[in-house]
């Protein structure tokens, strides 16, 4: 059954972590609608591999519109996280228990969310500190899954792992 995806990004995305799982996720049938500051905002990745459009604007979407959320890594997460409305609309997944998949420094935006205190995660060398101040359980494998909700990688290598575990959770 396809299920509808919000995807939080903007500039600077870690381009890989956006296009690959984006491409595993069209494949298996589901709908992802790409959400920025503002719509129809030509997205551009730290590595110039990635342009993408932005369907939405982060005012004109609300967490019942999807079933699930996708936060890729690189600056991006970074730079949403400062962003009070991304923050809220990321919160309210945790919340709600809707499948959330963070990879790379993906999970900034959770802990700045407050959403990872007693919930096992993974991400990116420079933010593990950052991932157990916020009371997450860290583990420096490939790939985590916390209560069949949140699925969390380090980096690009780990994407076979977290494209996997992504989709077994939209099933």
């Amino acid at each position: 059954m396809s299920k509808k995806v919000a995807v939080v990004m903007t500039d600077m995305v870690e381009d890989s972590e956006y296009s690959e799982p984006a491409k595993a996720l069209k494949e298996a049938g589901h709908q992802l609608t790409i959400i920025e500051k503002e719509k129809g905002k030509t997205i551009k990745g730290k590595k110039g591999e990635v342009s993408v459009t932005a369907d939405a604007s982060i005012d004109d979407v609300k967490p019942s519109d999807f079933d699930a959320l996708l936060i890729p890594g690189g600056f991006s997460p970074d730079i949403l996280r400062a962003d009070d409305r991304f923050v809220s609309f990321v919160k309210s997944f945790m919340d709600d228990k809707k499948p959330v998949f963070a990879i790379c420094h993906g999970p900034q935006l959770l802990i700045t969310a407050e959403t990872l205190n007693g919930r096992d995660a993974t991400g990116y060398k420079s933010i593990q500190v950052d991932l157990k101040n916020a009371g997450a359980n860290f583990h420096d494998e490939e790939v985590v899954v916390c209560q069949n909700q949140l699925v969390t990688s380090r980096t690009p290598d780990d994407l076979p792992a977290f494209n996997r575990e992504s989709l077994k959770l939209l099933q």
